[in-house]
């Protein structure tokens, strides 16, 4: 569905030419759920805003569903729904009306676009608040009609842009939901996020990138195992030392308990296959932390592992 070879993404020119993404690979297949992964400013956006047609490749090769975005912009995107990072709702419409004029967009007979809007309005769990203001709807609710006006043409490709940024735990759950709904449907989906528990909730397959590189490639499951260990221990010690010296100070201190040891601002992580094991052999030197955790890896330490920072930073 989508196939990239090389490409590249480069903004002003000269010596203070800045290039966002420096050259990569993708290759994303008809029904699957495609991540981007990695921190503000990796290079995702610029790679979705290429693939949506609407910036222009500075170099490579870029299809999408076999088209080529330099001739044949208007045609992609009559095939793809994009879910912009921003909600972009026009807050003097209804909620029904945001729809339906925007499925007056794409040309469609008023009557396919009334009944696609009630299908959608009903997807979404919108139904009931068809009448309402843009203005009166949660933040959950506004980011779950963003989506709803994304499928308004059944779109073979639906891109999100940070699909829940700035969400509540509940209503992050509630757009997942959506999400792999539609991916039931087989509608191919591709996403950028920051939150490794999103990526790990909704990717079949994902792309770690930092500074416009592709760093690591692979499935969640399959990444943790390859660039991390089961289980992370996080220790927290009481009066923090309140420098990076004091830090590595407690860090000397574990050295050999564990297969790394990652020293952070508030805390150290110790990677081991038993945390618990790896917990009790810190207590016997004599370290009381003022809280310790053991947690299974995720994406978050496998971009720690590749990058040296978090995917917050």
């Amino acid at each position: 569905m989508i196939r990239a070879v090389g490409l590249r993404k480069s903004f002003g020119s000269g010596p203070t030419a800045f290039e966002a993404v420096r050259g990569i690979d993708v290759d994303v297949r008809r029904g699957e759920a495609f991540g981007f992964l990695g921190p503000n400013g990796a290079g995702k956006s610029s790679t979705m805003r290429m693939v949506a047609a609407v910036s222009p490749v500075t170099a490579g090769t870029l299809r999408i569903v076999g088209l080529d975005p330099a001739t044949d912009g208007p045609r992609i995107r009559a095939r793809i729904g994009v879910c912009p990072q921003e909600d972009t709702l026009d807050t003097e419409l209804t909620v029904r009306d945001n729809l339906f004029v925007y499925g007056r967009y794409f040309g469609l007979p008023r009557k396919e676009v009334s009944q696609r809007v009630d299908e959608l309005l009903e997807f979404v769990q919108l139904t009931d608040k068809a009448r309402a203001s843009v203005e009166d709807l949660s933040g959950g609710m506004k980011r779950r009609l963003t989506i709803a006006r994304s499928l308004i043409n059944r779109p073979e490709v639906l891109l999100l842009d940070e699909p829940t940024t700035g969400l509540d735990p509940q209503a992050r759950h509630v757009v997942w939901e959506r999400l792999f709904r539609l991916k039931q449907q087989g509608v191919t989906l591709v996403l950028t996020t920051h939150y490794m528990d999103e990526a790990e909730q909704l990717t079949d397959r994902l792309v770690v990138m930092d500074k416009g590189l592709i760093v690591a490639e692979g499935s969640p499951r399959a990444l943790i195992e390859q660039h991390s260990t089961r289980e992370v221990v996080e220790l927290r010690f009481a009066g923090e030392p309140g420098s990076d010296e004091g830090h590595e100070a407690l860090a000397e201190r574990v050295a050999g308990l564990a297969d790394r040891v990652e020293v952070l601002p508030d805390r150290l992580l110790l990677y081991a296959d038993d945390g618990e094991e790896c917990l009790a052999h810190v207590h016997e030197r004599g370290l009381r932390p003022a809280a310790s955790l053991v947690r299974r890896s995720t994406l978050e330490d496998v971009f720690l592992r590749l990058t040296g920072r978090t995917l917050v930073d």
